[in-house]
């Protein structure tokens, strides 16, 4: 099967692999050292790749998570161990590709917030890629996902901090903005213009940008005291993020055919906004409800960038839990019971590390995007549930770091599911 199906060449489902080297307590307890962690991930890497998975996509993090909780303001407070430990993408993707022979890899997501800004990341980016695509024969892509962070602990000591009064009753809808300002100036860095700080876009706050009324007063009110006016404004200009005379990144002779941009953001106006400098793609969460992704296909098919082609829904990749029982010695129904109390279990403790930080009933919804099973009952949920031009990025390690057992599955999922699915089509 992985001949058949490397590099996205089958007429069905599209299946990569998501990998989380989150460094946390498993459903027994078990944490491993940071050594097991990188080896058994790497492991994963290379068999992920010998059994044809199309892009692995790695997830991204910065700083510990178990020093935050000593914050004043903690993010995840109750998230046990290191919620990830691949802090420096660029290195983790050389040792991906030095390791494999076909299969592209992936940020899931890169903060253009943290890690010196926009500027340092389009720079290592060119530098990456320049190096990657030196051998006129390669053509494996880097797919760099980008985001403004989902915690936001981690940009904080790189200055991504209210500035003022105004700056922080604004936060919550200004932190937005601010990826908006980075999104444009790394996109256009790696476009190769010349551009001064000058050339981005203003910030001005009004009352769309809020969720209510009285959020809105309260920027007001502390524009009011900061400018000393006497006046409630109906516009609030914001000083950029980002000020800088003219730059340009180097190298810039690189192969941009070789890199794919891939936003990790629900928010439409920036979607659209994005999409006016360069092609860039959406990520979609597992628990995004399915209206929301009907939605973007159909947005992103007047927006998408023309660079980019027609868009199509393979461009929008769907993170999947996969939680499939394949173990020798049971019986079909047993494996079926025994996936099902694995999921249980995983899905338990995911809830319990993060008590507090997200809405209860949008985790729950993640049970529905997750495939629980047997290798039948596997197929049916995904033939049932996913469009065939659907890209699905499978994570097989979470909460799990059994990685024999984790191997286990990423095989039997490509060996066995995947032929049946495409047997469906």
């Amino acid at each position: 099967m992985a001949e058949e199906c490397v590099q996205y060449e089958c007429d069905i489902v599209q299946f990569d692999i998501f990998f989380s080297i989150s460094q946390t307590p498993d459903t027994t307890g078990y944490i491993p050292s940071e050594n097991e962690m990188f080896s058994n991930f790497l492991d994963q890497v290379e068999l992920a790749d010998e059994l044809g998975f199309g892009v692995g996509w790695v997830a991204q993090a910065h700083l510990s998570t178990e020093i935050q909780k000593r914050n004043t303001k903690p993010v995840v407070p109750h998230y046990p161990g290191e919620v990830g430990l691949c802090t420096d993408f660029f290195q983790i993707a050389q040792k991906m590709f030095s390791r494999t022979k076909r299969m592209d890899v992936g940020s899931a997501v890169l903060s253009i917030l943290a890690s010196g800004g926009p500027i340092a990341i389009a720079e290592r980016v060119g530098s990456f890629i320049a190096l990657h695509g030196m051998m006129e024969e390669e053509n494996r892509r880097l797919h760099i996902g980008f985001s403004a962070g989902r915690f936001e602990f981690m940009a904080r000591p790189y200055g991504i901090v209210p500035r003022n009064e105004i700056e922080e009753a604004a936060w919550p809808a200004l932190r937005g903005q601010i990826f908006t300002e980075a999104s444009e100036i790394f996109l256009r860095l790696l476009s190769g213009e010349v551009i001064s700080s000058e050339m981005i876009r203003d910030t001005i706050l009004t009352r769309d940008n809020f969720r209510s009324d009285e959020d809105w007063e309260k920027v007001q009110l502390a524009s009011m005291k900061h400018n000393d006016s006497n006046d409630l404004p109906e516009l609030i200009e914001i000083p950029h993020r980002y000020d800088f005379e003219e730059i340009k990144t180097i190298p810039q002779e690189w192969r941009r055919e070789l890199l794919n941009l891939v936003v990790g953001s629900h928010d439409p106006k920036l979607q659209i906004e994005v999409n006016k400098w360069r092609p860039v793609q959406v990520f979609n969460l597992s628990i995004t409800p399915a209206h929301v992704i009907d939605a973007t296909h159909e947005r992103m098919r007047q927006y998408y960038h023309q660079d980019g082609g027609e868009w199509n829904r393979s461009m929008m990749p769907r993170t999947i839990m996969v939680f499939i029982n394949n173990e020798e010695g049971l019986t079909s129904e047993e494996q079926s019971l025994a996936a099902k109390k694995e999921a249980k279990a995983a899905l338990t403790t995911y809830w319990s590390a993060l008590e507090g930080t997200i809405d209860p009933a949008k985790v729950e919804r993640a049970s529905d995007n997750a495939v629980i099973g047997n290798v039948e009952e596997v197929v049916e949920q995904i033939s049932q549930r996913f469009d065939s031009d659907d890209r699905l990025m499978c994570w097989f390690d979470f909460f799990n770091h059994d990685s024999e057992r984790v191997k286990r599955d990423m095989t039997a999922f490509m060996e066995k599911v995947v032929p049946n699915i495409e047997e469906r089509k």
